[in-house]
C-alpha cells in the first residue's frame, strides 16, 4: 500500500471512530501545549520572576562598599566604578549612592529625624521599588541638583499624618525639599523609614554626607549572582583603589529561591511528562480495543491477500496520526496560551523559539504514536486468518 493511500485510510478510520479518541486527543494536547509554554516562556517567566524576586529577600541584589575600620584608608567610588560594573556580564543595572544615618528636618515646626539615601537615577530599578503617586527624580534632576526628595511610607505618615504627600513641603537642614512621591509595594524592609534625594544634591547640600561610598547591583537572575560576584574586586580594581572592599551577597536566601525554583521547575516538567505517558497509556487501549473490535476485518484482508507488514502498518499509521493530531491541537493551545501569557507580563518571546518547540512536540507526538501502536500493530499483524474470520 502506497503511504498516500495509508494514511488517508487511517485519517478516515480516525474521523469514523472519532469519539472514542477525544479522551486521548486532550491528554497529549495539553500536555503539548504545556511543553511549547513552558519552553516559549520560560526565559521571559524568569527574567520577570528574577525582576521582582525583591520579594523574595533580595536575591539577585549584590551590595558593595568599602569597610570603614580605621586601619583602612577612607574611599569612595568613581562612577566610572558604576559604569564598569554595568558591562559585567549577567549585570541588569547598578546604582551609586551615598548613606547619612541621622539628618534633622521639620514640617510644620514640628521636628522629625531619619535616615538618608542620596541616591542616582539607576537606584528605583535595580531596588525594584515603585512609586504610590507622584514620580522619582530623573538624570536630570541629579544634574540640576534639585532640592526633592521621595520619602518611605512610614516616614511619611509619622511626618504628615497620611501617605498621600505629593508636592508638600518639608525642610532637612534648614532647606525646603519638595516631595514629589512616597515609595509603594512589599518588600521596602528599612526603605519604609528612609528619605531620599538626588546623589548630587546630598553631596553638595547635606552636611556631613561624604562622597558616594556605597554600589547596589542588580544581576538578570539568580543563576548569575554566582557568576558576577567574584568579578565585582576585579572590575573595580581597573578604574580606582579597592583596600577594604566589601561584596555582600545574601547567599542564604539566594539558595533558598534556587531550591524553590528547581521544585517548581520539576513539579512542571513531571506534570508534562505524566500527561504524555497518561496520552501514551492511551493511545495503547484505544489501539487495542480497536484490534479487537476489527478483528474479523484484518482476518478477511489477510484471506485476500494482505501482508503482515501492510496490516502492522495500517494500525501503526492510525496510532502516529492519533498522537501527531492531539500535537497539532496542542500547538495551537500552546500558541494561544504563549499569546496570553505574553500580554500578562508585557514580553513577547521570538517565534524562531516557539516554532522550534513545535517541531520538537511534533517528533516528541511521532515517537509516541508509534511506542504506543506498536504493540497493538503488532498483535493485529500476526492474527491467524482463520481464528479472526470466525472472530465475533
Amino acid at each position: 500500500m502506497r503511504l498516500g493511500d495509508l494514511m488517508r485510510v487511517s485519517i478516515r478510520q480516525l474521523l469514523r471512530h472519532r469519539r472514542r479518541y477525544w479522551g486521548v486527543i486532550l491528554a497529549i494536547a495539553i500536555g503539548t501545549a504545556g511543553f511549547i509554554t513552558i519552553i516559549t516562556m520560560g526565559r521571559d517567566l524568569k527574567k520577570n520572576f528574577n525582576h521582582d524576586l525583591e520579594l523574595l529577600g533580595k536575591a539577585t541584589l549584590i551590595r558593595v562598599y568599602f569597610d570603614r575600620r580605621p586601619s583602612f584608608e577612607h574611599q569612595w567610588f568613581y562612577s566610572s566604578s558604576v559604569e564598569a560594573l554595568r558591562k559585567l556580564p549577567g549585570v541588569r543595572d547598578a546604582s551609586l549612592t551615598v548613606h547619612h544615618p541621622w539628618v534633622v528636618g521639620s514640617w510644620e515646626g514640628q521636628d522629625f529625624n531619619c535616615s538618608m539615601l542620596g541616591v542616582d537615577e539607576s537606584f528605583w530599578k535595580v531596588n525594584g521599588l515603585s512609586p504610590g503617586k507622584g514620580q522619582f527624580f530623573t538624570a536630570q534632576d541629579m544634574k540640576d541638583r534639585k532640592r526633592v526628595v521621595i520619602l518611605g511610607s512610614e516616614l511619611a505618615r509619622s511626618i504628615f499624618g497620611r501617605k498621600d504627600v505629593k508636592g508638600s513641603k518639608i525642610s532637612i537642614q534648614q532647606e525646603l525639599y519638595t516631595v514629589t512621591a512616597v515609595l509603594n509595594g512589599a518588600g521596602l524592609g528599612d526603605y519604609t523609614h528612609f528619605a531620599f534625594v538626588p546623589l548630587t544634591t546630598a553631596e553638595d547640600r547635606i552636611q556631613g554626607v561624604s562622597p558616594a561610598n556605597r554600589i547596589y547591583l542588580r544581576c538578570r537572575t539568580w543563576e548569575d549572582v554566582e557568576k558576577v560576584a567574584p568579578l565585582i574586586p576585579g572590575a573595580i580594581l581597573a578604574v580606582q583603589p579597592v583596600q577594604g572592599l566589601k561584596v555582600e551577597v545574601l547567599w542564604d536566601q539566594l539558595q533558598r529561591v534556587k531550591a524553590i525554583a528547581w521544585w517548581v521547575e520539576l513539579f512542571i516538567y513531571s506534570s508534562i511528562v505524566a500527561t504524555l505517558i497518561l496520552g501514551g497509556v492511551g493511545i495503547w487501549t484505544v489501539m487495542m480495543a480497536a484490534v479487537r473490535s476489527r478483528t474479523r476485518e484484518i482476518g478477511l484482508k489477510k484471506a485476500m491477500g494482505a501482508e503482515d507488514q501492510a496490516i502492522m502498518a495500517q494500525f501503526l499509521a492510525e496510532a502516529v496520526c492519533l498522537s501527531v493530531a492531539a500535537s497539532l491541537l496542542g500547538s495551537a493551545l500552546g500558541w494561544v496560551s504563549v499569546e496570553v501569557t505574553s500580554l500578562m507580563i508585557h514580553s513577547h518571546p521570538g517565534q524562531g523559539l516557539f516554532l522550534m518547540c513545535v517541531i520538537l512536540g511534533l517528533l516528541v507526538a511521532v515517537g509516541l504514536g508509534v511506542a504506543a501502536g506498536i504493540y497493538p500493530s503488532l498483535q493485529a499483524s500476526r492474527m491467524e486468518v482463520v481464528s479472526a474470520i470466525r472472530y465475533e
